[in-house]
């Protein structure tokens, strides 16, 4: 069995129509249990109750970003392969993810007034988040004012590969400047302890959560732009009868 068989519409229809529900389930389980199990956890020793948005933070900053990754992805496989249904999954994702990235925007801006005094810093990735959230919005933009949907699709799959760069950025940004306010990496495979095992399990089942809520509303959303084109489809076929 080839991959690409799930490129297929119908195919593609059947398959995520039974497993969205327990994608949904599941990401409705994770995500308040991770949440809620978090803010329950212990004052920081330094930064008080202000830690437990780190809850909402990682998560939303992870998925803002694989995100993208994974519209990159679905969109090299339209220019390389032709499937609609990756264009149809890239145009899908990208609301999602601009939805993520504002939440750790926002959220970002939350924890950080109080740790270094200001609502904003133009630190590297920050800036790097905020103009990732700008591609978001173009990309969507881009989707809405081309008519012709192939077109569509070849000129945000262009955009996308652009976009990528500051995918990475804002993910390694600490790594290439040392200047920055912004600290590194909270969760890391690096020896060294950077996060009490009281803080790391709540996050674990609230990125979890994360996850499946990204990928449940990105097969949600998907869904429903493969009605359209069918919809379409049939409209101009009685305007020619």
């Amino acid at each position: 069995m080839s991959i690409w068989e799930y490129a297929n519409p119908v195919k593609f229809m059947r398959i995520s129509g039974a497993i969205l529900p327990w994608v949904a389930a599941g990401a409705a389980v994770c995500c308040i249990g991770g949440v809620v199990w978090g803010f329950l956890t212990p004052l920081d020793y330094r930064q008080g109750a202000t830690v437990k948005i780190i809850f909402l933070h990682v998560p939303s900053a992870l998925m803002a970003i694989n995100g993208w990754l994974m519209m990159l992805v679905a969109s090299l496989i339209w220019l390389i392969r032709r499937h609609h249904v990756s264009a149809l999954v890239a145009k899908a994702a990208a609301p999602v993810g601009a939805v993520m990235t504002l939440i750790a925007l926002v959220t970002g801006a939350i924890w950080g007034q109080p740790m270094w005094g200001t609502w904003w810093e133009w630190d590297p990735r920050l800036t790097s988040f905020l103009i990732l959230f700008l591609f978001y919005l173009g990309y969507i933009a881009l989707w809405a004012s081309v008519e012709d949907a192939d077109s569509a699709a070849d000129l945000t799959s262009v955009l996308c590969l652009v976009g990528s760069v500051f995918a990475l950025l804002s993910r390694y940004a600490v790594n290439f400047w040392n200047q920055g306010l912004h600290q590194g990496a909270s969760l890391s495979v690096a020896p060294g302890e950077r996060m009490s095992s009281v803080y790391k399990y709540p996050l674990y089942v609230s990125m979890l959560g994360f996850f499946l809520l990204f990928l449940a509303l990105v097969l949600v959303r998907t869904r429903t732009e493969i009605r359209l084109r069918r919809l379409s489809a049939l409209l101009a076929r009685e305007n020619r009868a």
